[in-house]
């Protein structure tokens, strides 16, 4: 039995390499962009072991499905939580609410999620603020990989996707199960 339940992602800069977006004119709206190396390995990676994948990204809903159609993961995605569609951004909690809510959980759950993301003070803590092990993607170097405050604090941090599947087995490893009856 997995410890986790749900694996949220965010998009650019962990899955999609935010350097070569294109936009549409006088628009927020990426038509395209690449990918991060090893970005769909590690999707195909965690969608065959079985993880229960959900979107948790910041823009218009557009951008997510022209980037993530082109490259084959938008039906990775057991779920999608946008921020266009939520009405809020990271940290936002109503943004986690909806992911948890989308996987079937609730906040009773938390520990039995993952945040992975590129932005401390939006991904890591937003998932810190309710108690989702966080995981800092420090691929890129247009956000600042110094936290703020202590709420910026990830659990983990890795430099590439490749490295996630390993630590999620890791992350496992340590947290071996019978777990207290009232976290079940």
């Amino acid at each position: 039995m997995s410890r986790f339940k749900a694996i949220f992602l965010d998009c650019g800069d962990t899955l999609i390499d935010e350097r070569t977006e294109e936009k549409l004119p006088d628009s927020e709206v990426v038509i395209r962009a690449d990918l991060i190396p090893g970005a769909k390995e590690m999707m195909d990676s965690l969608k065959a072991a079985g993880h229960k994948l959900i979107l948790v990204a910041d823009g218009p809903r557009q951008t997510f499905v022209n980037m993530l159609t082109h490259h084959g993961l938008w039906d990775h995605f057991d779920a999608r939580i946008i921020s266009e569609d939520v009405g809020v951004h990271k940290p936002d909690a109503r943004m986690f609410d909806a992911a948890l809510a989308a996987a079937g959980l609730t906040r009773d759950d938390t520990w039995r999620t993952v945040m992975v993301g590129n932005n401390l003070s939006r991904d890591i803590c937003g998932a810190n603020a309710l108690g989702i092990t966080s995981i800092f993607m420090a691929w890129s170097t247009l956000r600042t990989h110094e936290p703020a405050n202590p709420s910026e604090v990830p659990d983990y941090r890795i430099e590439s996707p490749a490295e996630l599947p390993g630590l999620l087995e890791k992350i496992e490893a340590l947290t071996k199960y019978p777990v207290p009856f009232a976290q079940r």
